[in-house]
């Protein structure tokens, strides 16, 4: 087990990606803090798959755009597992809109979820990470941070600014033998993009843009958030991983 003994906070981790490197991270020893926003139920079932696996796991409610919330959620790792080897900024969600009809309030969610919120989760883990001497932090971004998207300009500039984001950690925090990595996600079948797997229109519009010709599952983006939260990725840090099927070579 790759993972063993380690500890790893997942940010929206009740369902979906989250949900899917949560789980896998029990798989192979780590035990876990599942994050979530509003389905304790939701929450709770993927700490019984976890603890089902043979690994401690507990789910903490936190907005991780407040910084109080973000405090707590850090503060119940090191209180139940004393440390933290491991975070994973996977929070998000969309709020679409064309840009010339796009509200503030639109902007400002998506931003400060996505962005704020990996800014907000990292530092906090990393104060920890720090005395430690060691730990891995994982930033999700999307293609969409790197070609940009129709009808969702705020989800695209705050992904862009994960990737940025996460340099700058990397090199900030390399001293500390702490490693940031960001991994970019395609279109996975999960929740958030249910509207583009099912309208006929865009499904075809997505699938000629993805090589391998499928959308992801959970399961197939989990192995790489694995690889990077072990020490089998040690020498590596500051880089970007896409995990997209291909689509990202479009």
């Amino acid at each position: 087990m790759r993972l063993k003994d380690k500890v790893a906070i997942v940010t929206g981790s009740s369902r979906g990606v989250g949900k899917a490197i949560a789980e896998a991270y029990g798989k192979e020893g780590a035990n876990v803090v599942v994050n979530y926003s509003s389905s304790e139920k939701s929450a709770l079932e993927v700490v019984k798959t976890i603890q089902n696996s043979g690994s401690q796991a507990i789910a903490v409610k936190a907005d991780v755009a407040q910084k109080e919330d973000v405090k707590s959620l850090v503060q119940a790792a090191i209180d139940t597992f004393h440390r933290i080897d491991i975070i994973v900024n996977n929070a998000g969600f969309t709020r679409p809109a064309m840009m010339l009809k796009m509200e503030e309030d639109q902007w400002d969610q998506v931003v400060d979820i996505h962005l704020k919120g990996a800014f907000l989760c990292s530092q906090a883990a990393a104060l920890h990470m720090k005395e430690q001497k060691s730990g891995k932090i994982i930033n999700v971004t999307s293609v969409a941070g790197l070609v940009g998207t129709v009808g969702q300009i705020n989800y695209s500039a705050a992904k862009g600014g994960v990737l940025s984001m996460t340099k700058s950690i990397a090199r900030e925090l390399a001293r500390y033998n702490i490693c940031a990595n960001v991994i970019s996600l395609g279109i996975v079948a999960t929740d958030m993009t249910e509207t583009i797997r099912t309208d006929e229109k865009l499904k075809d519009i997505y699938m000629n843009r993805i090589l391998l010709k499928r959308f992801a599952e959970p399961d197939d983006i989990s192995p790489a958030f694995v690889f990077l939260a072990s020490d089998q990725s040690n020498y590596i840090t500051g880089q970007l991983l896409c995990v997209d099927g291909g689509y990202g070579m479009i």
